[in-house]
């Protein structure tokens, strides 16, 4: 395990055992989905704020990225004008940039899925973008109705995305791991012999 990376760390880790670590205080809005059922991300955040129906600042964000970062794009729940196609996103990928998690929208879902380019987002849309400027990169924003700063650990999977403030990275792992080390036993004591002890369990826990 010490030998893992923070980020290794956490993409082990269902987003179920980090929001329960966090004590569910910095889940992502439940309309943010990944645009893809397997889509699993965690790495850090680089932030990117949009005006409405704008998308100019994506690419320079993907040009400042580090290899694993994850962009997180507030474009202010704009469902109308995309902030990315298949081309932004083969960009992205292309300078190994994670993923991306957006408070908007995307186009080109099916080529998104086709070269396996994780999105969580609230949907799709068939128009571009603007590019008249006015983004910022690296700033913090809200996303989801959570607040997230550059080089907060994000985590995202099937049942949604988890924001991990980066000062408290360490202390989430070790509890998220240490939830699912608990949760485990628990089911192996409830399921290994069916029905006798799943009764043997509900007459400890039910009072």
């Amino acid at each position: 395990m010490t030998n893992r990376t923070i980020e290794e760390r956490f993409l082990a880790l269902p987003t179920t055992a980090v929001s329960d670590a966090t004590g569910g205080h910095t889940n992502m809005a439940a309309h943010i989905r990944p645009i893809a059922d397997h889509f699993k991300i965690a790495g850090r955040a680089l932030t990117v704020r949009l005006p409405d129906g704008e998308n100019g600042a994506v690419l320079e964000a993907i040009s400042k990225a580090n290899r694993g970062d994850i962009l997180v794009i507030d474009a202010k729940g704009n469902t109308n004008r995309a902030v990315a196609g298949d081309f932004v996103m083969q960009l992205a990928q292309g300078v190994g940039v994670q993923g991306f998690v957006v408070d908007g929208v995307i186009r080109d879902l099916a080529a998104a899925r086709a070269i396996g380019f994780p999105v969580f987002s609230l949907g799709t849309t068939v128009a571009a973008g603007n590019k008249n400027g006015g983004g910022v990169v690296g700033i913090p924003i809200s996303v989801g109705d959570v607040v997230v700063q550059s080089g907060d650990i994000i985590v995202g999977d099937i049942d949604g995305v988890v924001v991990v403030p980066a000062a408290d990275a360490e202390r989430i792992a070790e509890g998220a791991e240490a939830k699912v080390a608990k949760d485990e036993a628990r089911e192996r004591e409830a399921l290994t012999n069916g029905e006798v002890s799943i009764r043997a369990y509900l007459a400890k826990v039910v009072k």
